[in-house]
């Protein structure tokens, strides 16, 4: 695992399966959450690099503007922005209404935007924070840019995902309500695991119509976000942690890819597929997998429609 996930995977993998690099993406479209540092930061910037138009979502204005101005000055690429909270399901809302009125195509949305709580919070809407920015925010704008996304066929929707979800069983009832003293790791990771089985039931629902859902996990990879929620864990592995450009290299590879390939409804490390239980405790039948499938985009669906009505959620 310490191999696979850090900095030597990809500087191995990239050699033994002869990378290319990424495609050229002129002609498409890609929304970046997340995107004002970090993997978000060095996937906008790729893309932007490789010639896509690229609209990065940030929480503040005036980092999200700055994320903006360095990513435009990699090439020719239009190069947009948008401010919203991914926690306040509202702000979710009026961003997909924004975005739905402002882009013509939408050919990728990467769901990048992520954070690990030490103490239980709420999202404005009362739902718990972890669930909300990892799972009811993207579930409301991807819905909601459904339109866009069905006339952009064939399409793609890329989350990225963290190791941490392996040691997870996936649990709608503890996803939900978690008993016990909140553990602000285990919520992450359950929401981690909770994007893999979402990523499957839209894949179910929408990928007859063109859009292929794909997880990238992104290995170990030195970011801010690793320094704030784990820092005793930065610290002991910095020597050997990613750099977010190689940490992004799946995912932008993914946004660029040929028209329907590769297929959707896979776990993705370093253009690879991967198995997704790697802990006997947490493999589910393939059965319980799609009646949780089922379970999770139900409440999600729910969760939304109380916020945004029906229109975002399908």
């Amino acid at each position: 695992m310490v191999g696979s996930f850090s900095s030597i995977g990809p500087s191995i993998r990239r050699r033994i399966d002869r990378w290319a690099p990424p495609p050229a993406a002129e002609g498409r479209t890609v929304l970046v959450t997340g995107a004002t540092s970090g993997l978000g930061l060095a996937t906008a910037n790729e893309l932007a690099r490789l010639g896509a138009t690229v609209c990065l979502v940030g929480r503040d204005r005036e980092r999200t503007a700055a994320a903006r101005r360095g990513a435009s000055s990699l090439g020719r690429a239009q190069v947009l922005s948008e401010t919203a909270n991914l926690g306040d399901l509202e702000q979710v809302k009026a961003l997909f209404v924004r975005l739905t009125g402002r882009l013509d195509r939408l050919d990728a949305v990467i769901h990048n935007a992520g954070v690990l709580f030490h103490t239980r919070q709420l999202s404005p809407q009362g739902t718990e924070a972890t669930a909300t920015i990892h799972l009811l925010a993207p579930f409301v704008l991807t819905e909601g840019l459904q339109p866009l996304l069905r006339a952009s066929a064939p399409s793609r929707v890329i989350t990225m995902t963290s190791g941490g979800m392996y040691a997870q069983r996936f649990d709608l009832e503890q996803l939900v309500a978690p008993s016990g003293e909140y553990d602000g790791v285990k919520a992450y990771a359950c929401a981690k695991r909770a994007q893999v089985v979402l990523t499957h039931e839209w894949q179910r629902r929408h990928g007859p119509g063109g859009i292929d859902f794909h997880v990238v996990h992104p290995g170990w990879v030195d970011t801010p976000g690793l320094s704030h929620g784990l820092p005793g864990f930065a610290r002991l592995l910095r020597p050997i942690l990613r750099s977010p450009p190689d940490g992004a290299d799946t995912a932008v590879w993914l946004a660029g890819g040929r028209p329907g390939q590769p297929p959707g409804g896979q776990l993705w490390l370093d253009r690879r597929p991967r198995g997704e239980y790697r802990l006997p405790w947490t493999w589910m039948p393939s059965a319980c997998r799609v009646a949780g499938g089922e379970a999770l985009w139900a409440w999600c669906h729910a969760q939304a429609a109380e916020v945004v009505g029906g229109g975002a959620a399908r």
